[in-house]
């Protein structure tokens, strides 16, 4: 007879060299290996988690959201993408935070390295640095520009971006100001280091924020039926915005 022991130590050194979407492969076989990989703090998840992302993002508190280690490697792989911001943007080493660097009259964004068209999705943001004159978070599609110049409202300044002006607490649609928002009698304005949960529901066509675990209301409705990616764009000269995907948003 064989020692399940055995059986499970030789599943997890083989699951640990396996491609992330063989994993996925791999849970559809059997019941037993789905439950053996729906462990998210098993060794398999945190051999590919310490094999991807960078050793200073691991115990950071930037991931405090995102408690196992298959959260985390899930948080690294939706993040801001390298290939898809401005060129006075780049993403720190950490993986998860992007700097602007100190262009003059140069409007920046980024946008994730993953977009969206059906489900529900929540992601944190971390505006680290001095929001400036202009600071917004939202979505884009591709098509939406990641650079412009002056200090503006880059995100939600066309018809392909919806945005959060966190400095004027507006609304931002196809160049025009959609509202104040939140709908609160003196709202107060974004403190730096303050975590925004963006939500995201794809079959419900809205996008939402929270703030310190307050819901703050639906801020954007009838969003088209398009790859939708988290989005932020920035004026001042050093900042930094952080992102962590957090997965499908808990109601209630």
């Amino acid at each position: 007879m064989v020692d399940p022991l055995c059986n499970y130590n030789v599943l997890e050194a083989i699951f640990s060299y396996l491609e992330l979407n063989d994993l996925y492969r791999c849970s559809q076989v059997c019941k037993s290996w789905y439950h053996f990989l729906n462990d998210e703090n098993s060794d398999v998840w945190r051999w590919h988690c310490l094999r991807k992302l960078p050793k200073e993002s691991v115990k950071s508190d930037l991931l405090a959201s995102v408690s196992t280690y298959k959260t985390k490697l899930r948080a690294y792989l939706h993040a801001w993408s390298p290939n898809d911001c401005s060129r006075n943007v780049y993403i720190k080493p950490n993986g998860f935070t992007l700097h602007r660097n100190p262009v003059a009259q140069s409007t920046d964004a980024a946008r994730g390295k993953i977009g969206f068209r059906q489900g529900r999705h929540a992601w944190e943001v971390i505006w680290e640095g001095p929001l400036g004159t202009v600071a917004v978070i939202g979505i884009s599609t591709k098509e939406a520009a990641l650079q412009c110049h002056g200090y503006v409202a880059l995100l939600g300044s066309d018809d392909q971006s919806w945005g959060w002006n966190l400095v004027e607490n507006h609304l931002l649609h196809n160049g025009d100001m959609q509202g104040n928002y939140p709908l609160l009698n003196n709202a107060p304005k974004y403190q730096v280091g303050e975590r925004i949960r963006v939500i995201l529901d794809c079959d419900d066509n809205t996008l939402s924020f929270e703030k310190n675990y307050e819901f703050l209301g639906v801020a954007f409705r009838g969003l088209p039926d398009k790859k939708l990616y988290p989005t932020v764009s920035a004026v001042y000269g050093n900042t930094e915005v952080s992102m962590v995907y957090l997965g499908t948003p808990l109601d209630g």
